[in-house]
């Protein structure tokens, strides 16, 4: 597929007011483009669109989990820009760790409502302009959507589920010239990963279980640039870090290992136990 200008063109990204979608949105600019940033609270994402630009940037308050919502900001981004061609699905949550012995239904339950069904609705309600304009998609998975999940099973589901997502819009959207990316992030710095990992004694002890050079992270405007860039080429796939990439190839081989692995390795058996006696504990998610 012929590379994509984004020169004169339009985007629409959730999870727009800060970290990655953020750093995205100010990465289209850069490139020409007009930017629609989502998220949830009006003044927040007011305050990002106007640091991003006057005229070109336009900040609207929608949950990704709302259809009808999602489809109004469609609508709106289309009044006032006048096209849609690109949307970035960025908007997610992460859980508190815990086993699923312990986990609560509502936490569980709401990781799979944001970051599945929030992006299958936002990418459904661009669809009509991507698919009228041979715009381009990007879902945003996760290094979770091939690495073990253990202690949060909910959030690496919903990383493989968008990674299926991506791969089928990729196939769909051909016959129309439009395209689509999966978005393969490994550990950004972002105040969901403050949150979920730096927060939390239990969770920075299995990331410290991983090898060291997977441990690395990348600041959030990486992670934007590689999403611009990859939309630029068309990419089927972006991976941020890139060493990440040789992991996703390898998933078949190193998945099953690293599962025995942790099965019997005995100082990350002793973290799980202690995740499973977290049932009695708030389990807020983190945005």
């Amino acid at each position: 597929m012929a590379a994509f200008s984004l020169q004169g063109k339009t985007a629409l990204v959730t999870g727009g007011a800060r970290g990655i979608g953020f750093a995205t949105a100010r990465t289209l600019l850069a490139r020409g483009a007009r930017v629609a940033i989502v998220d949830l609270h009006e003044e927040a994402v007011q305050r990002a669109a106007g640091e991003l630009h006057a005229t070109d940037a336009l900040g609207l308050a929608a949950d990704v989990t709302d259809r009808a919502a999602m489809q109004r900001a469609v609508a709106m981004t289309v009044e006032r820009f006048g096209s849609l061609d690109v949307v970035v699905a960025n908007a997610g949550v992460a859980p508190r760790i815990a086993t699923l012995n312990a986990m609560a239904p509502e936490s569980f339950e709401r990781v799979l409502d944001v970051n599945v069904l929030g992006v299958a609705r936002t990418v459904q309600a661009a669809l009509p302009e991507i698919v009228a304009r041979s715009g381009h998609v990007v879902v945003i998975a996760s290094i979770y959507a091939f690495i073990n999940g253990a202690g949060a099973t909910p959030y690496a589901m919903s990383k493989a589920a968008v990674e299926q997502l991506g791969r089928a819009l990729r196939v769909e959207l051909a016959q129309h010239g439009a395209g689509a990316s999966v978005a393969y992030f490994g550990f950004i710095e972002t105040e969901m990963v403050h949150g979920a990992i730096d927060g939390d004694p239990l969770a920075s002890t299995l990331f410290q279980r991983l090898p060291r050079p997977l441990r690395k992270r990348v600041p959030a405007s990486a992670a934007g640039e590689a999403i611009v860039s990859g939309i630029e080429r068309r990419r089927p796939q972006i991976f941020c870090p890139r060493r990440w990439a040789l992991m996703s190839v390898l998933r078949g081989v190193l998945g099953p290992l690293s599962d025995t692995q942790l099965t019997r390795d005995e100082q990350s058996q002793s973290v799980v136990r202690l995740l499973d006696g977290r049932g009695e504990e708030e389990q807020p998610t983190t945005a």
